[in-house]
């Protein structure tokens, strides 16, 4: 008969500035960067296996270990370079890069520098490399390009700089980089042959920098091939001595470079997070992806923030509808799967954590809420205001033990209003709210002492409960109640009011060892039922005083 929603506490201006604080909560999360780990765990999980078939013109030569055994540890004479590189000119190759440091010229045999220079610029395709090397001077860098002999018969040269994780992981790099200026492209987008304008996201030059710092821009995630092997290696020594059928070199992409550990460090990465790649299949797998169009973007910084901010406070605005309260619970999932799809349908990193965490927390604050509130609404009724069965269970079950304890009277009142249906029927259901109010008003007024309570138990019956008070105490309650509710004018329409009566039923005693709290329920109501069959607007009683 009466609606059992449970109110909002909170008024709509204030509902809506919650919002927005919850909202800025999870920007100013995601822009503090505070759930870093646990985003690039995420990612590194639905990365590291997301594997695809690279360009097959792509090679690495690799100066393995049988390479070191055979030609003895590094450096190698130049000289040894450019047969290798007369090799892959002879078979045709389509473009080398050269992932080794010439930057000092060769003290011993100065013709080694003019035979490397010489066989690069018989080539004509060949990729050097630029590094750089951190100063005694904070936020300067020194960049390591070949010696100008060398550098000058180069097609291009290349940054061979790798973002590291500061938890150890490589999982993107700037395609330019540079002293003053990011001018040079990465080694895998000079082997791609890649030209502006470059995918990533840009950074505006801070102002008054330094001419000298190494400035990097076009930032990416590196979608990788799969895990170390991944791309076709030959071993330089291989193919130096002629042993490797020139057909195989003819139109590829090479990359030259070290992969044994000894020396040159590995990279840990999504796809290869314990063996970790060599520099070389790093940027194989730089160049594999700009050829397939596969490049991972980042949101700008302040993308990731506002979303954050928005899709926590879209999410949010569930509860501010009672009907779209329970979406809430599936805007956690909701925000991962967003993050997921965005990622594998359109290459675009958003790091969901923050927003995650926000609003599972607001989750857990609104079950919190809710939890507390059920709790109150269960033991209060919210036409009359008055308690409800279980908070009537609670103290009967701890007055009857007292009494019982004690030996001293218990008495227990029920109350019906008369004809309430029929008052609902003629005058609507305001009119029969307003009268349960007025009854609950009278009820109010006769539980007096701390431990009477009274309680509504359904449609239209209530509860006296009076602890020490003997049956003629409560019978005079009894009668005081009937004749002031038979004196009250309930208003039903404007203007109008209507009178109202009750029915009593009344069980007063000491409980014996035998007795039970729903003796004395069952003895009121069945008090009342007698009550009931002479027409009502009276009482009946079941007393025992000792």
């Amino acid at each position: 008969m009466s609606s059992h929603r449970l109110p909002h506490p909170l008024s709509w201006p204030r509902r809506i500035t919650l919002l927005v604080l919850v909202g800025l909560v999870a920007a100013t999360l995601s822009h503090a960067q505070v759930f870093w780990k646990q985003d690039e765990a995420l990612y590194d999980r639905w990365v590291g296996s997301w594997r695809y078939t690279p360009d097959p013109r792509l090679l690495i030569i690799a100066i393995d270990a049988p390479s070191v055994h055979a030609l003895g540890p590094l450096p190698w004479p130049r000289s040894t370079h450019a047969q290798l590189l007369d090799r892959l000119t002879e078979a045709g190759s389509h473009r080398v890069v050269m992932d080794l440091p010439w930057s000092d010229p060769d003290t011993e045999d100065a013709s080694q520098d003019a035979e490397l220079a010489a066989a690069i610029r018989r080539n004509g395709s060949v990729v050097l490399p630029v590094a750089a090397v951190p100063t005694r001077h904070p936020g300067v860098a020194e960049e390591r390009l070949p010696i100008p002999m060398i550098a000058a018969n180069a097609s291009t040269l290349g940054h061979s700089d790798v973002e590291v994780d500061p938890d150890g992981i490589s999982r993107g790099l700037y395609l330019t980089a540079g002293i003053g200026s990011p001018h040079w492209p990465a080694l895998g987008v000079a082997l791609a042959g890649r030209r502006p304008p470059l995918p990533g996201r840009l950074e505006a030059p801070p102002e008054n920098a330094s001419p000298w710092q190494w400035r990097r821009n076009h930032q990416v995630r590196v979608r990788f091939a799969g895990p170390a092997r991944t791309f076709p290696q030959l071993s330089y020594v291989d193919v130096l001595q002629g042993r490797v059928d020139p057909g195989v070199l003819h139109g590829r992409l090479v990359l030259v470079g070290v992969t044994t550990p000894a020396e040159a460090p590995l990279l840990l990465t999504p796809s290869a997070p314990v063996r970790g790649l060599s520099g070389s299949e790093y940027q194989a797998n730089v160049a594999a992806m700009l050829l397939d169009n596969k490049t991972l973007r980042l949101l700008p910084g302040w993308a990731q923030t506002l979303l954050s901010g928005l899709l926590v406070m879209l999410c949010g605005a569930l509860l501010l509808v009672p009907r779209t309260r329970r979406g809430l619970v599936l805007a956690v999932p909701t925000v991962l799967l967003g993050s997921f799809v965005l990622l594998r349908l359109s290459d675009v990193w958003f790091a969901p954590v923050a927003a995650v965490v926000t609003l599972a927390a607001l989750l857990g604050a609104w079950l919190a809420w809710n939890l507390i509130h059920w709790h109150r609404f269960i033991h209060t009724d919210p036409v009359t205001g008055l308690g409800t069965g279980p908070r009537l269970e609670h103290h009967l079950r701890e007055a009857h033990g007292s009494a019982q304890r004690l030996q001293r009277p218990l008495s227990v009142v029920l109350v019906e209003l008369d004809h309430f249906n029929t008052l609902v029927d003629l005058h609507g259901l305001n009119a029969g709210n307003a009268a349960l109010r007025a009854v609950a008003s009278q009820l109010t007024a006769h539980a007096r002492r701390p431990h009477d309570v009274s309680v509504r138990l359904g449609t239209d019956r209530f509860a006296l409960l009076l602890p020490e008070t003997n049956g003629e105490g409560a019978l005079q309650v009894v009668e005081d109640l009937i004749a002031r509710v038979r004196g009250l004018n309930v208003p039903v329409q404007l203007g109008q009011t209507t009178q109202v009566t009750v029915t009593a039923g009344l069980y007063s005693r000491v409980p014996d060892a035998a007795s039970t709290p729903k003796v004395f329920m069952e003895g009121a109501k069945a008090a009342l039922l007698r009550a009931r069959s002479t027409g009502g607007d009276g009482y009946a009683t079941d007393i025992i005083d000792e």
